[in-house]
């Protein structure tokens, strides 16, 4: 029988924007959450070449590097045009600063130069993974279709939030508060966003939702 949680999480991630949006799904459940860079752990080296990859090497590092269970996240935005880039590379296209300003005018930039036309079909992917101390894993999944806007819409700025318009909705994801894009439907419905569509799964899985 799966390990449900009752006690401190840690949130394998330095990123501020992807602890928020963390802290803001896991309060609904009690969950205490703690972030790797609270923990002054270290950031282990993205060496894998899929999603579900780096999401487990990071979940297990901050296991064990925290002596409890961890939760980590990849995701990224795959851009049809680009032959699925960013993908995996979203964060480093950001350049070492993590800017993502920069991120998103290299897509533009990218798209322009193969020529590509509206819309500009696209899709977020998130991967969710699960570590505890002893060596169980599991890991789950969200995804969200839509195009990219040019230029950006939204004010509430984070990674690639203001390019990327989900389909059948009229905002942006950079136009929506994260109460909006995080919202998990109590019908037990589709969330907005990649992130709380896999947490979907993972409270599923692990916290008795």
């Amino acid at each position: 029988m799966k390990r449900r949680l009752d006690g401190r999480l840690v949130i394998a991630t330095h990123n501020a924007g992807k602890l928020a949006e963390m802290r803001e799904l896991l309060d609904q459940y009690g969950v205490r959450a703690v972030s790797a860079g609270e923990l002054g752990l270290p950031e282990p080296e993205e060496t894998g070449t899929t999603f579900l990859a780096n999401s487990q090497l990071k979940a297990i590092a901050a296991a064990k590097g925290a002596n409890c269970p961890a939760l980590a996240d990849d995701s990224g935005l795959c851009v049809d045009a680009l032959g699925g880039e960013p993908g995996v590379y979203s964060a480093r296209w950001a350049s070492p600063t993590r800017d993502f300003a920069i991120a998103r005018a290299k897509v533009e930039e990218e798209l322009r130069g193969v020529g590509a036309k509206a819309p500009f079909t696209a899709h977020f992917i998130c991967i969710l993974t699960l570590a505890f101390p002893d060596g169980e894993i599991q890991s789950f999944e969200g995804r969200v279709d839509g195009e990219l806007v040019f230029p950006p819409r939204g004010s509430l700025v984070f990674g690639y939030d203001p390019i990327f318009l989900p389909e059948n909705l009229a905002k942006t994801f950079g136009e929506m508060t994260l109460e909006e894009k995080q919202a998990i439907p109590p019908d037990g419905s589709p969330a907005l966003s990649h992130r709380a569509r896999a947490f979907q799964a993972f409270a599923r899985a692990r916290l008795g939702a």
